[in-house]
């Protein structure tokens, strides 16, 4: 004899089974309310995306994970998404026409090189920092900006500031990135700084998970208010980032000797060149992605140096050499 609850209970199990739901996914500045039930997996998901979107399964990159805090794979259900109702999961790729589109106009422009890629004999007629209108920007940019602190600095901890450039999505979560950070953050405090507007640091940071990872914390944002304009005869009017700023607004905590920006602008660290580290860039991020490991190779250099007193005597852009131990760290 069949016990009527369970097969209420069964009857129930395939009704919500078969019930259909909704995710949200934003890509390319666009939102797509996609139909899932309990047994769609990411491989069924990424099929419906193909057919919106135009950018194939296996160029896809979902930012999210599991409920059990686990990055999800292509064999996830995406009912075991930890997706809150009405958030918005983020995907990167690029479809296959742009992609063409891409390699034919790269094939036919010519070679371009960094409109600012000065040498190191440039950068000893560059040093615009102790220039008295400079200097007078620099006190109106402290004085009046705030800045919002994220998570507060921790005594004894040294700072990274880091770039954040990319306009494409699929360009900002480069390989390696959040191993990088996790990495990092046991030696120093994070600041990022952006030569965009705030809003647009806080979004992308919401979007990379950047501001809500259990494994680190960024200290602070920074954003295009904070930088100096400079003028040099040879280079003329450009924006910098002046790492006096920071050291102004968290005495104490930071200094020339504790103090590293990466980015792949010379021009930003002009007045501050012995902290600076020139990162390759993170271009044609749909060619690239499978073989770029700088940021797990810069991690590595990061940490090895992170223990040390004082980073002020360190040759940063020479930090592959350290690496491989052909160039000697300093005692302290």
């Amino acid at each position: 004899m069949t016990d009527p609850s369970s097969e209420s209970s069964n009857s129930k199990r395939q009704k919500m089974q078969g019930e259909e739901q909704h995710i949200c996914i934003k890509w390319s500045g666009k939102e797509f309310s996609v139909p899932f039930t309990q047994n769609t997996t990411i491989v069924d998901l990424k099929s419906k995306l193909q057919e919106l979107t135009q950018v194939l399964p296996e160029r896809q990159k979902l930012l999210v994970k599991t409920k059990e805090g686990k990055q999800a794979d292509d064999a996830a259900l995406v009912s075991n998404l930890n997706v809150k109702p009405g958030a918005k999961v983020m995907m990167m790729g690029t479809p296959e026409v742009a992609i063409r589109a891409t390699e034919e106009a790269a094939q036919a422009a010519p070679e371009v090189q960094d409109d600012f890629d000065i040498g190191a004999e440039d950068a000893q007629t560059l040093d615009v920092k102790d220039q008295p209108e400079v200097q007078e920007k620099l006190a109106r940019r402290i004085k009046s900006v705030d800045v919002k602190i994220l998570n507060p600095p921790r005594p004894g901890k040294k700072c990274l500031v880091l770039n954040s450039t990319a306009e494409r999505p699929e360009e900002l979560a480069r390989p390696y990135l959040h191993e990088f950070l996790v990495a990092t953050y046991q030696f120093y405090d994070i600041i990022i700084w952006s030569a965009t507007s705030m809003k647009w640091i806080e979004v992308k940071m919401q979007e990379l998970g950047m501001a809500t990872h259990p494994d680190y914390k960024l200290m602070c944002y920074l954003d295009c208010t904070s930088m100096v304009t400079v003028n040099t005869e040879k280079y003329g009017v450009f924006n910098c980032k002046p790492l006096a700023f920071i050291w102004e607004k968290f005495p104490g905590f930071y200094n020339e000797h504790n103090t590293v920006m990466l980015d792949d602008l010379r021009r930003n660290y002009i007045m501050n060149k012995q902290q600076g580290l020139v990162i390759r860039p993170f271009k044609r991020a749909h060619l690239n992605r499978h073989k770029d490991k700088e940021l797990k190779y810069l991690a590595t250099y990061l940490t090895m140096v992170g223990p040390l007193e004082k980073l002020s005597s360190l040759e940063h852009n020479r930090w592959p050499e350290y690496l491989s131990g052909n160039r000697q760290l300093p005692s302290s």
